[in-house]
């Protein structure tokens, strides 16, 4: 990207953040070809807030609307949340969820991320997952973040499919298609 007259640079930058509102300031100046404190200063002006302020108050939000789940359950942070549409979260890989020989994550930590994502967008009180076909695409180290997109296909009565997508920047890690069911009562069956 050459370098961008101000507000046309701001209006994309504006885009940029809405897409992605873990980009950091230091990854934006990089992206723009400008100084960090140029970004710094395009923010003020457009009233952005940094972004550990920005993923703050999207998990507030998320976390409030969450019904299947209790915030303890869910793996990684979440950070956005449409209730049967579709929802965002991020998971930074440490060194607890590698295998200790290699820096690689194991992939269980990966599919939990997804798969909490995925229930978390079903409206109902309990939820559970059904099946779930998965695709790891790389392997995530150890210090890499996670960001999980995931988005509801399709509801048939009690039944969720959603797909989830998980990033590493730019570059396609994960991705899974649940099948979710909502419960509505204690015992109640599943429709198949």
């Amino acid at each position: 990207m050459s370098r961008l007259p101000k507000k046309e640079r701001q209006s994309l930058l504006l885009e940029k953040i809405k897409e992605d509102p873990f980009l950091t300031d230091e990854i934006l100046a990089e992206k723009f070809k400008v100084s960090i404190q140029t970004i710094r200063l395009d923010r003020l002006e457009l009233g952005i807030p940094e972004v550990r302020q920005r993923t703050k108050n999207l998990a507030q939000k998320a976390y409030s609307q969450v019904k299947s789940l209790k915030s303890k359950e869910i793996i990684g942070e979440l950070i956005d949340l449409n209730l049967g549409k579709d929802g965002i979260s991020m998971l930074e890989a440490t060194e607890e969820m590698a295998l200790s020989n290699t820096g690689v994550v194991r992939g269980h930590f990966i599919f939990a991320q997804a798969n909490s994502l995925a229930v978390s967008l079903v409206d109902s009180e309990v939820a559970l997952t059904g099946s779930a076909t998965v695709r790891y695409h790389r392997p995530v180290r150890v210090g890499e973040r996670l960001i999980a997109k995931a988005k509801v296909r399709e509801i048939k009565k009690n039944r969720y499919l959603i797909d989830v997508e998980t990033r590493i920047e730019d570059e396609k890690v994960f991705t899974g298609e649940f099948l979710a069911f909502a419960l509505s009562g204690e015992g109640q069956e599943v429709e198949s």
